[in-house]
């Protein structure tokens, strides 16, 4: 994982590859993402039997980022 200041600062990289331009996701972003329950009930009892509800939960919220490529299917 690699940090920028800025999307614009990502493209100036001399190693950017636009065909990874999928992975480029806003930190407030990942934060979302990481507070889904399918990472915050990972101790729980019961994470296994709702483990495909909390994919459905993460698919839905990466599909609204507009993250579409299979990296981001599970």
């Amino acid at each position: 994982m690699n940090l920028f200041r800025s999307e614009e600062h990502i493209r100036n990289w001399s190693r950017f590859d636009t065909a990874a331009e999928q992975g480029i996701v806003p930190l407030a972003a990942l934060v979302g993402l990481f507070s889904l329950d399918m990472f915050k009930k990972r101790l729980e009892p019961d994470y296994a039997t709702r483990s495909r509800a909390y994919a459905g939960e993460f698919l839905s919220a990466v599909a609204e980022l507009g993250k579409t490529r299979p990296f981001w299917r599970m």
